[in-house]
C-alpha cells in the first residue's frame, strides 16, 4: 500500500519516465493528434454532410450523448453551443425526411431527442445564461437558432406531426453575426480566424476566393470543410479526403480541430520535460516543430493563423530539447503591457503571457544575448501576471474552463522564469488557493473531481511553490486521482466545443505524479527531494 491508498508497485521514477516514452511515441504513431469527439462539430457534420461516410453513427452519438435535462455539454453557457448544434442537427434531418438507413436510429428517437433539446435550449436561452468566451460562440448561436426556426417552419407547412407544443426560443443577439456577414459581402480582408467557422458564415462566404483548404482542411475543422464543399460547384479531392480520413480515424463523430500536431507536440513535450522526465522524441517530430515557425510563429493547425501560444509553447518545447530557435516572432504579439494570442483578440489569455514568459525567460536565462535582448521585457510580463491574479491567488483563462489549468500555468512560469519580487508572493497566493480548495476526496475540479484538474493542482503544490509540508500532504492525498491510464474527464478545453487533448492531459498527469515522487508524497525510491527539485526549477 502506498501513499493515499494507491494500490500495487510503489512508484518508482523509472515507471513515470517508461510511461512518459510510450507518450512520446504516440507523438509518431498519431501525428495527427489525440482529440475527443465534439458534439458541436459532429451535429454540423449530421446537418450540413448527410453524404459523408459514418451519418447513422453521428446521429447515434448525438443521441448517447444527451443529457438527462434534454441538453449537451457541460453546465450553464458551456451548454448552449453544442446543444444548439444537435438541436438544429436533429430538427435538420426530421425537416429534409430523409430516407432512413438501416443503421440509422429509430426517427421516434431522434423526435423525442430534438423535442426534448429544443425545450432545454428554449429554457437556457431564455435564463440568460452568457455565453462562455469560447470561439466563434457569439456567431455559432444566433446561426443556428435561426436555421432551427426556418426547419420548424418547414416542418408546421408540410403539417408533419412532430415537436407540437414546444415553446418558442428566444430571440438571440444577431449583431455580431450581422456585421460579419456584411464584411463578407465587401472587398475587404477576411480574417483568417473566421475560418474556423466557416460553415455558420452564410451564403456571403462561398464568395471568398481567398478561403482554401491547407492540407485538405478548412481552418483545420470538418464542419468548416463540409461548409467549403457545400458551397462548390465541383467536388475537391483533397478536402474530400481529409473528411473520409477524419471520419473513418474517430469512427464517425469527429473533433473540432484536427489535426493539432504542434499544439499537442509542443505542449507535451514541454509539460513532461518541465517536471523533470528525460524524453527522447524522434527527429521527425523535432524536425516538425522547427519547420512550424515561420516569420509570424506558428500555427495551431493548418488554415489557422499563427498565434503567439503556439508559437511559445512550440519555442520552449525546441529550447529544451536542445534546438533553440531565436524567439523573435514573438514580438509580431507585444502589446506593451502585454501579449495577445493574435493581433485583434478580444480579450486577453493568462496562459498565453505565461507561455510567452517561459520562452522569453528561457532564453534570457541561457543564451548570450538573451539577458540584455529579453530580460526586461520578462520582468515585466511577470509583473503583468501579478497584476492580473485574482485576490484570492488564482488566475482564469479564455482557453480552459478550469482555473486551475491557468493557475498552474502562471505560477509554473513565474516561479522558474519571473524575478524573485514578480514571482515569491504571488506564487505563495496561488499555492494557498489550491490548498484550500482541496476537495474532502483529496482531488481538485471546477465542478467535480477530475484527473486533469487535479494534476494541475500537484503542479503548482510541487513544481511552482517551496513544498511545505501541508503542499506534500495535500499531494499525497490526491495521488488515487492521478491514474494516467484512466482520464475520463469531460472535456475543458476551449474551442468552438469544449474538448480534450488527450496526450496533453496524460502528460500533466504524469508531471503531476514524477513530481510527487521528487517531493516524497507518492512513496516509491523517494529519490527527490526539495534541493533536488530547485535545481531543476534553477535550471529550466
Amino acid at each position: 500500500m502506498t501513499a493515499a491508498g494507491v494500490t500495487g508497485p510503489p512508484e518508482t521514477a523509472q515507471r513515470v519516465t517508461d510511461a512518459a516514452a510510450d507518450l512520446v511515441a504516440d507523438l509518431d504513431r498519431e501525428p495527427a493528434g489525440q482529440v475527443s469527439a465534439s458534439v458541436y462539430e459532429t451535429g454540423r457534420l449530421v446537418a450540413d454532410a448527410p453524404w459523408l461516410g459514418g451519418h447513422g453513427r453521428r446521429l447515434a452519438y448525438l443521441l448517447g450523448q444527451q443529457g438527462p435535462d434534454g441538453a449537451w455539454g457541460l453546465p450553464g453557457g458551456y451548454g448552449l453551443v453544442p446543444t444548439a448544434s444537435a438541436v438544429e442537427a436533429l430538427v435538420a434531418v426530421l425537416a429534409r425526411d430523409e430516407p432512413a438507413d438501416r443503421s440509422d436510429p429509430a426517427r421516434s428517437d431522434l423526435v423525442d431527442a430534438a423535442a426534448r433539446g429544443l425545450t432545454a435550449l428554449a429554457r437556457r436561452l431564455g435564463a440568460g445564461a452568457p455565453l462562455p468566451d469560447t470561439p466563434a460562440a457569439d456567431l455559432i448561436v444566433p446561426a443556428l437558432t435561426g436555421r432551427i426556426d426556418t426547419h420548424l417552419t418547414r416542418l408546421r407547412d408540410r403539417g408533419a406531426p412532430a415537436l407540437p407544443g414546444l415553446p418558442p426560443l428566444p430571440r438571440v443577439d444577431r449583431r455580431r453575426l450581422d456585421a460579419v456577414s456584411a464584411l463578407l459581402a465587401t472587398d475587404r480582408p477576411m480574417p483568417r480566424k473566421l475560418w474556423h467557422a466557416y460553415e455558420v458564415l452564410g451564403p456571403n462566404a462561398a464568395t471568398r476566393e481567398e478561403v482554401r483548404p491547407i492540407d485538405g482542411a478548412v481552418g483545420a475543422s470538418p464542419a468548416a470543410t463540409a461548409g467549403w464543399l457545400n458551397h462548390r460547384r465541383a467536388p475537391e479531392r483533397a478536402a474530400r479526403a481529409y473528411l473520409d480520413e477524419v471520419v473513418a480515424r474517430h469512427d464517425g463523430p469527429v473533433p473540432c480541430c484536427t489535426p493539432i500536431s504542434v499544439f499537442e507536440r509542443s505542449w507535451t513535450l514541454g509539460t513532461l520535460i518541465r517536471a523533470g522526465i528525460p524524453v527522447r522524441p524522434s527527429p521527425a517530430v523535432v524536425a516538425g516543430l522547427a519547420a512550424a515557425l515561420g516569420p509570424d510563429g506558428a500555427a495551431t493547425g493548418p488554415g489557422l493563423p499563427a498565434d503567439a501560444d503556439t508559437t511559445s509553447a512550440t519555442l520552449y518545447a525546441l529550447a529544451r530539447l536542445g534546438r533553440p530557435v531565436d524567439p523573435t516572432s514573438l514580438f509580431r504579439y507585444d502589446l506593451g503591457s502585454h501579449f495577445c494570442t493574435w493581433r485583434g483578440e478580444d480579450g486577453d489569455s493568462i496562459t498565453t503571457n505565461a507561455h510567452v514568459l517561459e520562452a522569453l525567460g528561457w532564453h534570457a536565462r541561457h543564451t548570450r544575448a538573451g539577458a540584455n535582448r529579453y530580460g526586461a521585457r520578462v520582468a515585466a510580463l511577470g509583473g503583468w501576471l501579478r497584476e492580473v491574479q485574482q485576490p484570492d491567488g488564482h488566475w482564469t483563462d479564455r482557453w480552459h474552463a478550469s482555473p486551475y489549468y491557468a493557475t498552474s500555468c502562471a505560477a509554473l512560469a513565474l516561479a522558474a522564469h519571473a524575478p524573485p519580487e514578480a514571482a515569491g508572493e504571488a506564487v505563495d497566493r496561488a499555492v494557498g488557493w489550491v490548498l484550500a480548495t482541496q476537495r474532502d476526496d483529496g482531488g481538485w475540479g471546477r465542478w467535480s473531481t477530475t484527473t486533469e484538474e487535479t494534476a494541475y493542482a500537484v503542479q503548482v503544490l510541487l513544481g511552482a511553490g517551496d513544498r511545505r509540508p501541508e503542499a506534500v500532504q495535500a499531494a499525497a492525498r490526491a495521488l488515487a486521482h492521478l491514474q494516467v491510464d484512466a482520464v475520463h474527464d469531460p472535456p475543458l478545453w476551449h474551442d468552438k466545443d469544449l474538448y480534450t487533448p488527450v496526450l496533453v492531459v496524460r502528460a500533466a498527469v504524469l508531471a503531476a505524479r514524477r513530481l510527487a515522487l521528487e517531493s516524497g508524497a507518492a512513496g516509491g525510491d523517494g529519490e527527490g527531494s526539495a534541493a533536488s527539485h530547485q535545481g531543476m526549477i534553477t535550471s529550466a
